[in-house]
């Protein structure tokens, strides 16, 4: 199976304190989505786009934009991504 991939990367926080990772696809962001704790409307939307993206429905950008959401909305975005 073909990652769909996005760019530019969205840079979180990683488990480990001070690590950065960078999610550069619809699968990466998928799932980073799983560990999120604060479940709020944009991860539900984020999990949307990923759903639909993998069914071609929604674009990779699309996922990348609803990803960044989710992850500012949970705490762990790396400001500049």
């Amino acid at each position: 199976m073909a990652l769909h991939w996005f760019s530019p990367p969205v840079y979180i926080k990683a488990l480990q304190p001070g690590v950065t990772s960078g999610v550069s696809h619809v699968e990466g962001a998928a799932e980073e989505l799983i560990r999120f704790t604060k479940r709020g409307p944009k991860w539900d939307l984020a999990v949307r786009a990923c759903m639909a993206a993998l069914a071609d429905e929604a674009t990779p950008q699309e996922v990348r934009r609803c990803f960044r959401l989710a992850a500012k909305e949970e705490g762990i975005l790396r400001e500049g991504t």
